[in-house]
């Protein structure tokens, strides 16, 4: 009986998690077009290029989906940094740093998370390629692709963002603790995280 009511409450977590998604999404869309209108003003003098910037990323069950975010870096033909490489800061541009502060480049992913592609809390989505070889060097990596993909999650509040093979490792032992603990306590608790870091801009 015990093990019946904890399935039940599990199953109705879930269901309200993707209940409220949907919600945050829609409420966030109105957002989203104010920030498309103001930063394609401001590309032209600042970030001149594209609006978005759309990359294959790893989402659940370890299944390529597109994610979309405001582009903040210079646009290249081609990635050519490797998987245990460090991000590319020198790309980045000036207004681009700055919505990667405030973690704004992000907000386009509300559509990935209407489509069903991601949550608004999960782990975070690498880029397909690197997620790949990540598979095959951190253990535990695969795991962490049994729940969709977040905008934000609980290592990206503890660790911000990751970048090699030893910062994954520490991501992935935190994302599937994430998942093991997974409810309304540990959602609410990242929530308010999240909050404070877009407020004090400490997005990177």
């Amino acid at each position: 009986m015990q093990e019946l009511c904890y399935s039940y409450w599990k199953k109705l977590f879930w269901i309200n998690k993707r209940v409220f998604d949907i919600i945050m999404s829609l409420l966030c869309f109105p957002l989203l077009v104010v920030v498309c209108c103001v930063l394609f003003i401001l590309n032209f003098f600042f970030n001149s290029g594209s609006l978005f910037y759309i990359q294959d990323r790893m989402g659940m069950n370890c299944e390529a989906f597109r994610a979309i975010k405001f582009r903040s870096m210079r646009d290249v033909d081609t990635i050519t940094r490797k998987f245990d490489d460090p991000v590319e800061t020198y790309r980045i541009t000036p207004l681009g740093r700055i919505i990667r502060k405030c973690r704004i480049d992000e907000l386009p992913q509300i559509i990935n998370v209407i489509k069903g592609e991601m949550s608004f809390i999960g782990p975070r989505p690498d880029y397909f390629i690197h997620a790949l070889e990540f598979i095959k060097n951190v253990e535990g990596y695969r795991d962490r692709h049994i729940i969709r993909p977040g905008i934000t999650g609980l290592s990206q509040i503890r660790l911000g963002y990751a970048e090699g093979i030893d910062a994954t490792t520490k991501k992935t032992v935190v994302d599937n603790y994430y998942i093991q603990n997974i409810g309304y306590k540990i959602e609410l608790k990242i929530i308010f995280n999240t909050i404070i870091i877009i407020i004090k801009g400490l997005g990177k």
